[in-house]
């Protein structure tokens, strides 16, 4: 997988007919050139969701209310027909701090900056908003993400390298 634009701004991008326009490079995150073959192209569009750093949790809370996934609607893409999208969104970590991700690890949206994260959780809080648990071994602190429906997914199709 490639990520080619995270948390980017519309000035980042070529503006198209009807599409933000990106170059690819044939490359992985590793920056190893890939084979020739067909790859598949996807994408979220994040607007501007809204990170609350609730405090301080109980170590308990992230046993007793977070899962791995939680559902959230989508805008419909009006490029796609789309009636009702539906994604699965999970809580991520690195050592740059959390993140929302996709089921399939597309990373969508920082959630803090915190580092040395051991486990971390995530629950569904309402029809737009999640809340997460991140854990360092020593605090857990618990932050509400709110507008999640205000994501829109894309697909871009394949595209061959040669």
């Amino acid at each position: 997988m490639r990520v080619l634009h995270q948390e980017s701004k519309l000035d980042e991008f070529a503006i198209g007919a009807d599409a933000l326009v990106t170059q690819w490079d044939g490359k992985n995150d590793e920056d190893e050139d890939l084979p020739a073959g067909k790859y598949h192209a996807h994408g979220y569009l994040v607007g501007s969701l809204k990170v609350e750093d609730l405090g301080q949790a109980p170590p308990a809370v992230i046993e007793n209310n977070a899962t791995r996934t939680a559902k959230v609607r989508l805008v419909p893409n009006p490029l796609r027909n789309d009636k009702t999208s539906i994604v699965d969104i999970g809580i991520g970590f690195d050592s740059d701090g959390s993140y929302l991700k996709t089921s399939d690890e597309l990373p969508l949206v920082t959630v803090s900056e915190t580092q040395n994260l051991i486990r971390a959780g995530i629950s569904k809080k309402g029809e737009n908003a999640v809340d997460v648990w991140q854990d360092d071994g020593t605090t857990v602190r618990q932050f509400r993400i709110s507008n999640v429906n205000n994501m829109m997914a894309f697909d871009c199709g394949e595209i061959e390298l040669k």
